[in-house]
């Protein structure tokens, strides 16, 4: 458990904010990964097996995280588009030089920099599809799994 955490507030928070800072889905409190800096590369993808608050699983079944390469994408895809648009604004486009490929390689930079936080953020958002948001986190218990085998899981 956290220290600082406090435990005893009910306000609700918001949930687009919490993707970002990949706190669990169900009480929007707990971090999902053990270590809170994704560039720390040799830890970086390592989650807890549950919300260290609220003791919601993060491992719903065995190769669950596969469709979070979905949301990797749109994130990838939007972070592209929102490059694109600010060098046209600030920079511009033109067919009598090479700032296209001058921005084909700094979006290439952008994205691999920002390829750790981003896998984390995919594998927050997908989770997000599958446990919400409880305003009473505190009372029920989480929903335990039906199944999850452990002998397949390092297997993927």
């Amino acid at each position: 458990m956290e220290a600082s955490i406090d435990l005893t507030t009910t306000d609700k928070r918001p949930g687009v904010l919490n993707v970002f800072k990949c706190k669990c889905p169900r009480c929007r409190r707990g971090d999902m990964f053990a270590n809170k800096n994704p560039y720390a590369l040799k830890t970086t993808m390592r989650m807890n097996k549950e919300c260290p608050v609220c003791g919601q699983p993060f491992n719903l079944e065995v190769g669950f995280y596969y469709g979070s390469s979905y949301v990797s994408y749109a994130v990838s895809i939007a972070l592209s588009v929102a490059t694109f648009v600010a060098w046209w604004v600030l920079i511009g486009f033109s067919l009598q030089d090479n700032r296209f490929f001058y921005w084909l390689a700094f979006n290439a930079v952008f994205l691999i920099a920002a390829q750790p936080y981003l896998m984390r953020l995919a594998r927050t958002g997908w989770l997000m599809f599958f446990v919400r948001y409880d305003i009473d986190w505190r009372t029920p218990p989480a929903q335990q799994l039906e199944r999850l085998n452990e002998e397949q899981e390092k297997n993927w």
